[in-house]
């Protein structure tokens, strides 16, 4: 089931108070599944942020159609279904982590009612457990991304909508959002977001959307986009006669000696099966034979150039 689609979207600004209007989206066009991770990427000023600010209903679009859940956006049953964090979110932080929290729960009518043992569940869920009892002005950079998750999620949303989550976040900060999307998507949580930080796609997506200059670049299953293509073939093995090595320089890139072991690098796969049965005629033991696959950022390197350049 397709828990949001976007048709032919369009939103076009003016530059300076008497300057000509721009289109920042170009007829954009994707859908994002129940239960899955869809990240949409694309540049600094692609257009990420204003797709998210039509999706939530922060800005009109000029043209085209969204809808969630099925339904229109902008009613107030639909709202009711989002969670949302908002790239560099300012909290009120003179209030603690769990007073913030409460703050919000009131804004959404939420019962008193075992409120505080969600808020609870909430904080151990985004990794803030002890936190509760600290000013949120005492929180650092990935403290206040966690506490802004465990906002979006007092609703029990059925989509969660993230801009830019890693935006700003140490490797260990990211890594621990990472882990929070992750186990919700386990939860059965469906989670939109957008970025330009690649390494952390290719770990939580399920697909991806590449938004450049406001259209829809490319969109697929990371392993469509990425499990076909083998950049290189590593092959390790210990042994071995002399003449060995110099039959290994004409095919390898690259030839690497360990103490006991030796590996080669090979970028053809038409020359693995008879390397390999070349190191067994010469005595050779072959230790392993792995396979590289071609990373998310070298795909968006060889695909998209320049154009991921801003």
């Amino acid at each position: 089931m397709k828990i949001v689609e976007i048709n032919k979207l369009k939103k076009s600004f003016r530059r300076g108070f008497l300057g000509r209007r721009f289109l920042a989206l170009k007829g954009l066009s994707f859908s994002v599944e129940r239960g899955e991770v869809y990240g949409l990427l694309g540049p600094n000023g692609a257009g990420k942020t204003t797709t998210i600010k039509i999706l939530t209903g922060l800005l009109s679009a000029d043209s085209g159609g969204i809808k969630i859940l099925g339904e229109p956006i902008g009613a107030p049953r639909i709202r009711e279904k989002i969670g949302f964090l908002p790239e560099n979110p300012q909290f009120h932080d003179f209030l603690t982590g769990e007073e913030f929290l409460n703050f919000h729960s009131n804004l959404l009518g939420m019962p008193r009612y075992g409120r505080k043992e969600k808020i609870k569940e909430l904080f151990n869920a985004v990794g803030l457990k002890g936190a509760g009892d600290l000013k949120l002005r005492a929180y650092s950079k990935g403290m206040i991304q966690r506490i802004g998750v465990a906002q979006a999620l007092l609703g029990e949303p059925e989509i969660l909508i993230l801009d830019e989550p890693m935006s700003g976040l140490d490797p260990i900060g990211r890594k621990e959002l990472r882990d929070i999307i992750l186990s919700l998507k386990e939860r059965g949580k469906t989670i939109f977001f957008s970025t330009h930080i690649l390494p952390d796609v290719e770990v939580i997506c399920d697909r991806i959307g590449v938004i450049l200059n406001g259209e829809l670049k490319g969109e697929g299953k990371l392993e469509e986009l990425l499990g076909a293509r083998i950049k290189s073939y590593e092959i390790s093995f210990r042994g071995g006669n002399t003449g060995l090595i110099e039959k290994l320089n004409n095919v390898s890139t690259r030839i690497l000696r360990g103490a006991d072991q030796i590996t080669i690098y090979l970028e053809k796969e038409e020359l693995v099966d008879k390397t390999v049965q070349d190191i067994i005629q010469a005595g050779g033991k072959l230790a392993a034979l792995i396979p590289h696959r071609e990373t998310l950022e070298e795909y968006f390197v060889r695909t998209y150039g320049k154009e991921w350049v801003r």
